[in-house]
């Protein structure tokens, strides 16, 4: 899979192409994909995806924090992943939403070789959203491509969008955002430096330092597996502002205890993959009472790890 930062980067005769976000290439996203990797392989152009950031409502509603689910590379790689021969990120400013869909389609012909396009149901480009679907569906004849529309995918009834994972994250519910992604909801980041209070306790935990416009589950206690240095390795998370010890802080932070596990992670890299919300964020009346209850953690963690592999 070839990552580009523009599509004037790419120079292709001819191509099956989607666009859209794809924030979390979730199941919805999966099934277009699939669908757009068949349409590839079976006319044997290449299969090309063109994606945006900063996302469309950051630029043009200020949506803040942005809340992404993958980072572009992240995205790119999953992608890769089901197959897509070409992503490309392209910088989406001010500038670029005032295109209008027909300088869209003349730079998606010249440079990616536009042949077939495949989207979803509620696709648009250009300016103000003006290249709708009855747009395309004019268009595709007069510029050589053909056009497909992919329904949504539905689960209890409910199409599957990147919004409906994230509300399933602010509620802390990972085992329904699993459902939607297809895959555990897994969040990456750099061991940093703490207080080292949970060494204090004899329960020591990895700081994870992360990417500060990404979703995160809600302040809670979480059952997770941990990803470093090549090892997957059971964890108690916690993610809230430690009511107990009054730390004033701002914003919450993700602690991960590791179990059975005693090397040195600072600056290493940790992914945790969420499996379970175990309890609310508590304030407890000192340290041997908050002590007592993450062994507590750790225990109904280990129960629940037990019948949940690493891998989904």
């Amino acid at each position: 899979m070839e990552h580009a930062s523009d599509v004037t980067a790419l120079s292709l005769p001819g191509s099956v192409l989607s666009i859209g976000s794809f924030d979390g290439v979730h199941l919805g996203h999966q099934a277009l994909i699939s669908r757009l990797v068949r349409q590839a392989r079976h006319t044997g152009l290449p299969a090309v995806v063109l994606t945006f950031f900063p996302h469309p409502s950051v630029v043009l509603r200020g949506r803040q924090p942005a809340l992404y689910i993958n980072t572009p590379d992240e995205k790119a790689q999953l992608l890769g992943q089901l197959g897509v021969d070409f992503v490309v990120t392209q910088t989406f400013d001010a500038a670029l939403s005032r295109w209008s869909a027909d300088a869209f389609l003349d730079r998606l012909g010249l440079h990616l070789g536009l042949r077939q396009l495949v989207v979803g149901e509620d696709f648009a480009l250009g300016y103000h959203r003006e290249g709708n679907r009855i747009f395309l569906e004019q268009a595709a004849p007069r510029r050589g491509f053909t056009l497909e529309v992919v329904p949504p995918f539905l689960i209890d009834g409910e199409a599957v969008s990147s919004t409906r994972v994230r509300e399933a994250l602010r509620s802390g519910d990972v085992r329904r955002a699993a459902i939607y992604l297809g895959r555990r909801f897994g969040l990456p980041g750099t061991v940093v430096r703490g207080v080292g209070r949970g060494r204090r306790l004899g329960i020591p935990t990895a700081n994870l330092g992360f990417w500060n416009e990404r979703a995160y589950p809600a302040p809670g206690v979480y059952a997770c597996w941990a990803e470093t240095d090549g090892a997957i390795i059971p964890a108690v998370t916690n993610i809230g502002l430690r009511p107990t010890f009054d730390d004033g802080l701002l914003h919450p932070v993700v602690e991960a205890h590791l179990l059975d596990f005693s090397a040195d992670l600072y600056d290493h890299a940790v992914r945790l993959l969420f499996v379970e919300r175990l309890r609310d964020e508590q304030r407890f009346e000192g340290p041997d009472a908050l002590a007592a209850q993450i062994h507590r953690d750790i225990q109904k963690a280990r129960e629940v790890l037990r019948d949940e592999p690493p891998v989904p």
